[in-house]
């Protein structure tokens, strides 16, 4: 018996079918077309992986490249907030339709599915791994280029299921610069490798703050440990992301791809360049 959320409602109710809980490889549906799949992906929570999906997805746009953001923390999901989406997701009887963000970005998430951004998710684990992997596959997905996955944090039943069942390109690891997340990084980066899952590198978030008046960097946090962990695992740094409040108030007002950070650039040449 599938599980409700506490509207009384399972994913059938809102067009999803249940897979073969046996069948772990999955493709995209065959009116769908997307090209390079990157996943976005944090040890453990609250080191920015949100917000840099969204950056990512926006300034690939930017680019004039034609983007999506599967939002795959399934039971905490941001991405519909910090692109100002509130309605719910429509249909067709076969595919679900993504929100289309005013610069085009193809988004979904899990509000798009609850009746109202405030209900919360209260699904076990095989239930949250199989509603990600609709979004993957029963979702219309209109000739995309470059499809960021923001993936659920840490390396359990739910980040597993997409590393088995997406076909992924490859994965940014984001951090933060404390060395008691450099350790869960190093965890994240040894899933991947388990996994046979190509990490193209590393982004460091909340980096340093500079002043507004002379430019200073100043370390919050402390030194840096990312350069470390890169090198014993011959990997780039591609991002270094400041402290900015400029980030907080786009995510907050929903126009986080009207917000231009230069930091995260390089990033995207890298991924331009793949």
């Amino acid at each position: 018996m599938s599980e409700r959320n506490s509207k009384g409602k399972t994913p059938e109710d809102y067009g999803f079918h249940m897979p073969d809980k046996n069948n772990f490889k999955i493709d995209f549906n065959e009116r769908s077309s997307v090209k390079k799949v990157i996943g976005v992906v944090s040890g453990k929570g609250g080191v920015g992986k949100s917000f840099v999906t969204s950056m990512l997805a926006s300034e690939m746009a930017r680019r004039g490249h034609r983007t999506a953001v599967l939002d795959g923390d399934i039971t905490g999901p941001s991405q519909g907030k910090a692109f100002g989406i509130h309605e719910r997701a429509t249909g067709d009887g076969q595919l679900i339709y993504p929100a289309i963000t005013k610069k085009g970005i193809q988004v979904m998430t899990t509000n798009m599915i609850l009746d109202t951004d405030e209900t919360p998710v209260i699904w076990r684990g095989p239930m949250v791994a199989n509603v990600l992997k609709q979004f993957y596959q029963e979702v219309y997905w209109n000739d995309v280029d470059y499809m960021f996955v923001d993936m659920p944090p840490g390396t359990s039943d739910v980040p597993l299921t997409a590393f088995q069942s997406f076909k992924l390109d490859g994965i940014v690891i984001v951090t933060s610069p404390q060395e008691l997340v450099s350790m869960v990084v190093e965890k994240a980066i040894n899933m991947a490798n388990m996994m046979n899952i190509r990490v193209l590198g590393l982004v460091e978030n909340m980096s340093y703050v500079q002043c507004p008046k002379c430019g200073e960097k100043i370390y919050v946090f402390g030194k840096s440990h990312i350069q470390e962990v890169a090198e014993k695992y011959h990997l780039p740094v591609i991002a270094r992301v400041p402290l900015d409040p400029r980030i907080s108030e786009a995510s907050d007002a929903g126009a986080v791809e009207d917000l231009e950070v230069e930091e995260i650039k390089p990033a995207a040449d890298f991924i331009e360049s793949l």
